[in-house]
């Protein structure tokens, strides 16, 4: 990269935003694109959905502002955008404080930032570029310079829609600095900045004692009253409150509920009304969207304090529970390991895995349906079909616990508990085994569990465990399957032509001999009998293989042994089988002869080369394997 260059196009760029022109240039744009002067609540939404969605098959969308940073929350983000989108449009949803409630590290204060760097980026594009008067201290849309009175003929001949009023210290200025002149009033491109403190405010509750309602509103500047002669003239007010600085962007009042509730009663005004009582003027309008977050423990407090029920009505409520999906955990783990500097350590295949296994367990809540384990609902939520159930039964299951979710392991106790395996000296490569460690240690130190929980969670390690020992074997054996996708599509075609012919009450024609055969039931048995199909359910199972052959045939898609989930472990688990002792003896003997060393090569470079291992988690991987098959 050439840094000098670089600079200078970034000064170019800024220099690009630094238009400046008359209020007469701005209302020819606005007239042309009315979108310039949309309020506060319609610019978040042009600018989520400015980047696109997708729908998922199972009908969730997800929106790309989102995508790359929060995963398994796309209910919540559905509602968010849904807020925006009725708010966008003018109705009275506007008017309301939006609080996102959940547990810690669910993801709430991630939403907040995302809007709020979001927009900082938006506002600096060409489709969300926006306009303020000049010198204005709470940045304002221009067209509040034109008088109420000729508002309705601008709305019939432009469409323009135009709401509230100018500052005292914009009125001032109109007066004093352009002789009433609206026309001549300069008007200058904003990009919003937190930093800046334009068009992004933050405030935080500390102690109610010492902080001040200034922070805000804004503040008296004792320095000018006594030039200016007196308190009430806007020129000795200083507009730099954070409801002043987030005019016509956005708002983030973190943990609003623990805020003194003179903090709270500004917002009263500001959500319904729009207006901010500041010092000794009249209402000030202001456009903003109010975003919050706490947790369910303050919120519940919040709901019984018949104090607060002005504020109950205005408050609409996004609830943000734990992600509840073992691969949108592991993409959050990844997420926040990338962050670190990991060049010397290497992190195992299936480390990040049995840790959001471990966490998502921890958030489920336990079935009433029969035969349902925590297990087999951690699979059903992650789209895999389970014995028994399908993916028809996970919106029962989700009906039936409401607060699934709002509880459990959270992705900040896991990440630590990683880092403080990732991060032992001499350590080069950390594996799913050293990750169960550490999340077991981490339990001694974790605050606020009592013995109880503490076992309980303890018990999800090991069945965490009992489920990795069981991938492990799998992966191990798919090593030692020489060109095992072939293996597997020989053995699925076979299957499926005696299912075919099953189904049917047809026969087979041999490929030698060319005679007429009945379906080999022995082939069938041998793959139905490794994932439970009994006897009596066999027609049935068969039945169901054949529709789901022939959907694929119709959306003219391929046929796999990956494309039925039971189907691909029974014919996984028959391979395996059938070299279950190879693999035995090959991993457990302690001094390997000349032929079982070539083939303990031969895996390892496998398990390098296509699963992502190291030399190091290979053969700690086959070490292990050796060890549960001895067992």
């Amino acid at each position: 990269m050439n840094l000098v260059s670089r600079l200078e196009q970034h000064r170019a760029e800024e220099r690009r935003l630094g238009w400046q022109g008359s209020f007469k240039d701005y209302f020819d744009m606005v007239v042309e694109r009315p979108q310039l002067a949309r309020l506060s609540h319609a610019r978040v939404y042009d600018m989520i959905t400015s980047l696109g969605c997708e729908t998922k098959p199972n009908g969730e969308s997800t929106y790309n502002f989102f995508s790359e940073e929060l995963f398994g929350i796309e209910k919540p983000l559905q509602q968010l955008v849904d807020y925006f989108a009725s708010a966008a449009a003018r109705l009275e949803v506007r008017k309301r404080i939006l609080l996102l409630m959940g547990p810690v590290g669910g993801g709430k204060s991630s939403i907040v930032t995302l809007l709020k760097r979001g927009l900082e980026a938006y506002t600096r594009t060409n489709e969300g570029s926006t306009y303020a008067i000049r010198g204005c201290p709470m940045h304002e849309e221009p067209l509040h310079l034109i008088p109420d009175e000729l508002r309705p003929e601008v709305m019939r001949e432009h469409g323009l829609y135009i709401e509230g009023d100018l500052c005292p210290a914009c009125r001032v200025m109109l007066s004093d600095t352009y002789g009433g002149r609206a026309e001549e009033v300069i008007v200058e491109r904003v990009a919003f900045s937190e930093k800046n403190r334009l068009g992004v405010g933050t405030f935080s509750p500390s102690d109610p004692k010492s902080q001040d309602i200034s922070e805000l509103t804004g503040s008296i500047d004792l320095a000018t009253v006594g030039t200016y002669g007196a308190e009430s003239d806007p020129r000795a007010y200083r507009f730099d409150g954070e409801l002043n600085v987030a005019n016509r962007g956005l708002m983030e009042f973190i943990e609003m509920l623990k805020a003194d509730e003179k903090f709270l009663y500004n917002l009263l005004t500001l959500s319904q009304e729009q207006n901010i009582k500041t010092g000794r003027f009249a209402m000030i309008y202001a456009d903003e969207v109010i975003l919050s977050h706490t947790n369910e423990t303050e919120y519940v407090n919040f709901v019984n304090n018949k104090r607060a029920e002005a504020l109950h009505d205005r408050i609409i409520v996004i609830k943000v529970p734990y992600n509840l999906r073992v691969s949108d955990e592991v993409k959050i783990h990844e997420k926040l390991l990338k962050q670190a500097h990991l060049s010397r350590v290497h992190v195992a295949p299936g480390t990040l895995q049995v840790a959001s296994t471990f966490a998502v367990l921890s958030r489920l809540e336990p079935s009433k349906k029969s035969g349902m384990s925590l297990m087999k609902k951690l699979k059903l939520y992650d789209g895999e079909e389970v014995e028994e159930f399908t993916q028809r039964d996970v919106k029962e299951l989700r009906d039936e616990c409401q607060r699934e979710g709002m509880d459990g392991i959270s992705p900040r106790y896991v990440i630590n508990a990683l880092s403080r395996a990732l991060a032992r000296d001499g350590v080069a490569c950390v594996n799913p085994i050293d990750g169960l460690r550490s999340l077991r240690d981490g339990l001694d130190q974790h605050p606020g569990l009592s013995r109880e929980r503490r076992d309980e969670l303890l018990n999800l390690i090991a069945e965490t465990r009992r489920e990795y020992d069981e991938s492990a074997k799998k992966e191990v054996q798919k090593a030692f399957v020489y060109s095992f996708e072939d293996s597997a599509r020989t053995l699925l075609n076979n299957y499926l032509d005696n299912v075919e012919a099953f189904c049917n009450k047809s026969k087979l024609r041999d490929p030698i001999t060319e005679d007429e055969v009945e379906p080999d039931e022995q082939l069938m048995r041998a793959i139905e009998e490794q994932i439970g199909v009994s006897e009596t359910a066999k027609k049935g199972f068969r039945e169901e293989i054949l529709i789901r052959l022939s959907a694929f045939a119709r959306r003219s898609q391929p046929f796999t042994y990956t494309s039925h989930d039971r189907l691909r472990e029974g014919i996984e688990k028959k391979l395996f089988a059938d070299l279950r002792d190879v693999v035995k003896i090959t991993t457990s003997t302690k001094t390997p002869d000349e032929d079982q060393l070539r083939r303990i090569n031969d895996v390892v470079n496998r398990l390098v080369t296509e699963q992502g291992y190291c030399h190091i988690c290979a053969n700690e991987l086959l070490k292990y394997v050796g060890t549960l098959l001895n067992r």
